[in-house]
C-alpha cells in the first residue's frame, strides 16, 4: 500500500516524506502509512503497523525516526506529530482522532 496524503493538495515537503516513508512500506507490508499538512508548519504523519505491537512508544518512535532521519531538515522541522500505532490501537488512541476527525488550524 502507497502512503495516503489527506485533506488538501500536496506539496513539496509532503512528496518527500511521503518518498522516504515508502521504503517503511517496502520493509513493512502491512504498514498503512497515512500523512498531511495541518498548516503551513505542521506536517502529521501516522504509521500503522503491526509491528509496533513488540515494541514501547519510544522503541517505536527510534524505529519511525531511522526512517525519517533520511529527510531534509526543512522536511523533518515540518513533523509535528507522529502516531505509531499498531491496528488494535486506532481505534481507541486519542491523538488518532485527529486523523479521524481533525480539528482546523487557526494558522
Amino acid at each position: 500500500m502507497a502512503v495516503e496524503v489527506l485533506r488538501g493538495n500536496s506539496d513539496k515537503i509532503l512528496e518527500e516524506i511521503a518518498g522516504v516513508l515508502e521504503s517503511f512500506v517496502k520493509d513493512h507490508p502491512k504498514a498503512k502509512i497515512a500523512i498531511y499538512r495541518q498548516n503551513p508548519a505542521s506536517v502529521r504523519v501516522r504509521i500503522i503497523d503491526p509491528v509496533f505491537s513488540k515494541m514501547s512508544r519510544a522503541e517505536r518512535n527510534d524505529y519511525g525516526w531511522t526512517y525519517l532521519d533520511r529527510l531534509s531538515e526543512d522536511a523533518q522541522a515540518d513533523i509535528s506529530l507522529l502516531l505509531l500505532l499498531t491496528p488494535s490501537e486506532v481505534k481507541k488512541d486519542f491523538a488518532n482522532m485527529e486523523f479521524e476527525h481533525p480539528v482546523p488550524s487557526t494558522l
